[in-house]
């Protein structure tokens, strides 16, 4: 089972980039994206029919807003939209599949960008996020959770850790949140696979010269529970995919 989790910015900008070519070279046989900013009637879908991918969408009540959706060649056995909370289910944030014994998440975190009232729902999603995925791995113990996490866990994963400290995606009540996610029963795919520095999945669109020089956030994660660790076979970033101000992340794993 190949897994590509991917922030694209919005999906149809994407695909003006040239997403749907990108897609032609199979680089996966499951496409997670975050922040589609569309609803599926709005988007040319058959393009991805055409390509193999069965659809699956779960879109924000406000128009041009957030959004996930997931391509697979695999076909789940089971399908839900959203997590329960009325907020986030509202801005269209999570969406399920099953997969025989093994249960994908395609989620968008929200961002704390644009001031401290989102800040604050971004804590409280957090928290409702880590209770719902507690949960659910107990009936589902073998999870995969793709995910813009908006989230740089360690200084390993940002350019500049002693000047974005005050920053939102890499405050300490943040970092704080991961550490306590991966110490409940949660395995970072990439490290396992790529201990060095300088990888990052996120570039500041402000500045082009930022992403020339590597000046990037690794925020983009696929998170599995530790019952699936003995099944990785590769997980890797794709820097030079540039349809978005995100790249591409990959897992590769025994299904």
């Amino acid at each position: 089972m190949r897994i590509i989790s991917y922030n694209v910015n919005g999906i149809r900008a994407a695909m003006n980039k040239g997403l749907v070519e990108w897609l032609k070279t199979d680089p996966a046989d499951i496409i997670c994206v975050q922040e589609t900013k569309a609803h599926k009637d709005n988007v040319n879908y058959k393009a991805f029919n055409d390509l193999g991918y069965e659809d699956f969408w779960y879109s924000a009540e406000k128009k041009g807003y957030s959004g996930v959706a997931i391509f697979t060649k695999i076909k789940p056995d089971n399908v839900e939209m959203g997590n329960g909370y009325m907020q986030s289910d509202s801005e269209g944030r999570v969406i399920r599949a099953d997969f025989g014994d093994i249960t994908l998440l395609n989620a968008y975190f929200p961002s704390g960008t644009s001031g401290e009232e989102r800040q604050g729902y971004k804590y409280q999603w957090l928290e409702e996020f880590f209770g719902y995925t507690t949960l659910l791995k107990k009936k589902r113990k073998k999870l995969i959770i793709c995910a813009d996490y908006n989230i740089a866990h360690k200084e390993i994963d940002i350019h500049d850790p002693k000047g974005n400290k005050k920053s939102t995606g890499f405050l300490p009540e943040e970092r704080q949140w991961m550490d306590k996610f991966f110490d409940n029963g949660f395995v970072d795919t990439f490290r396992i696979f790529h201990p060095e520095p300088h990888r990052y999945s996120w570039w500041s669109q402000r500045f082009p010269s930022v992403r020339l020089n590597n000046k990037g956030w690794r925020i983009d994660y696929i998170n599995v529970t530790k019952e699936l660790s003995p099944q990785l076979l590769d997980a890797e970033i794709y820097p030079d995919v540039k349809h978005s101000d995100h790249c591409p992340v990959y897992l590769k794993l025994k299904y």
